[in-house]
Order: structure tokens, then sequence, then C-alpha cells
């Protein structure tokens, strides 16, 4: 129980860290330098559809989800149950014609164009690989920029503005129109890198504690199924 008690704390604090080096970050109150040392230049502003452009998802329902299929694929609901900022494992595959499907490039931005809640909807996701099919209720951001930054800027600086956007009632909804106008701020590419390579880090840290917290939960589940038994 200690134990476990331990690896919670550990794994709440650096969810706090990561929150809070995010603010630090995108307020650029803390900065990366350059490998050379050299300071990076200014931050410039600019919008979603300056730096990239907008394609939507194409079918893909749950009955089209099968344990062997061939061609791996993303369904919006993941978004919100299975996927961070980054998505490097892909979870479900379907058999659909591949003629039939919208396929991604390595470092597209996955935003949901429907949900529950405005909040919920104001998410974002980059993809790490080519080729893998993007179901509908997708909108699909793809840019030169580093999709992995802007998926942590999208989740944390931008949300609000994000959730502002969205419409509906019992289903929200969100279009590449509304998205396109989105204003930010964007360091060059050599900073977006640095950052996103940081917080990758220290997601990668959580992902190692989760698993340890869970390995232990298991082992004293059978510890105490042994001992009453």
């Amino acid at each position: 129980d200690e134990k476990i008690a331990q690896l919670s704390q550990k794994l709440h604090l650096l969810g706090q860290y990561k929150q809070g080096m995010m603010q630090k970050l995108f307020s650029q109150e803390f900065r990366f330098k350059a490998d050379d040392g050299s300071e990076f230049g200014e931050w410039e502003e600019t919008t979603l559809e300056k730096i990239g452009t907008f394609l939507k998802g194409k079918g893909i329902s749950k009955a089209d989800i099968v344990c062997d299929g061939q061609i791996p694929c993303v369904r919006y609901g993941e978004l919100y149950t299975h996927y961070g900022e980054v998505i490097s494992k892909v979870i479900s595959a379907t058999n659909i014609d591949v003629n039939n499907l919208v396929l991604s490039k390595a470092n597209d931005i996955l935003i949901p164009a429907s949900g529950e809640t405005q909040i919920d909807i104001a998410t974002a996701s980059c993809i790490l690989d080519d080729g893998i099919a993007l179901s509908g209720d997708l909108n699909i951001f793809r840019t030169k920029e580093n999709g992995i930054f802007l998926s942590y800027l999208i989740r944390s600086k931008l949300k609000m503005k994000i959730a502002q956007l969205a419409q509906g009632n019992s289903v929200v909804h969100l279009y590449a129109t509304q998205l396109k106008g989105v204003e930010l701020n964007l360091p060059c590419l050599e900073e977006q890198t640095k950052i996103a390579n940081f917080l990758s880090a220290i997601d990668q840290k959580m992902d190692v504690v989760s698993k340890q917290l869970k390995q232990a939960k298991t082992w004293k589940k059978g510890l105490l199924q042994q001992m009453f038994v």
C-alpha cells in the first residue's frame, strides 16, 4: 500500500510539473536557447490557416473495427479515451477498402469535430506515422510546423479559445472554418522542437510511473487472492 501511495503521489507531482512547465513555456516565461547558446528570436503572431491546411476524416464506424484488420486507424472517440498529445502506437484497425479512406501523413494533428462538451472537444493529438486511416468526425490539420508542439499548445494555452468556438447543445461540433482563424504565437521550428521534446520526455516518465503503479496494484490484488482463498 505504501508503494502504491508513493507511485500515485509521484504521478500526481509529475502531472503538476507538466502543467506548470507548459504555462511557463507557452507564456514565454521560460525560454530555451539554440544549440550554439544563442537566443531564439521573438515568437510571431499568426493563425492556424496561415501555417497549414485542414482536411476531414472519412467513414470507419465502430462496427468497422476488427481485431485482425490490415489498416491501422484512429476514431474520434479514442482521442478522448486513449490518446494524449502524441499518437505513437495505434490501437485499432480496419479492413475497409483503402480507396474509401483518408490516410494520415506523419505530423498530422487530429482535432475532434464533435463531442459532448465544449471543453472536451478542445483537444488535439499529433500522429507520428503515415498511412493511418482517420475516421469521420476528425478535423485533420496538416502543417510543416512541429505537430507535437502544436498539440501541446492546443491542449493548454489555446484550449479555452477553441472551446468557445464549439457550437451545439447535446452534441457539440467544431468545424475547420472555425479553427482556421484561431490566433497563436509561434516560435521558430527549432524552438518548437525543443519544447516538444521536453514535454514528451515528461510524458514518457509519467507513462513509466503509470505502468509501475498498475503493476503494483495487480501484484497486491494477486497477493490478496492467495491469502484469502
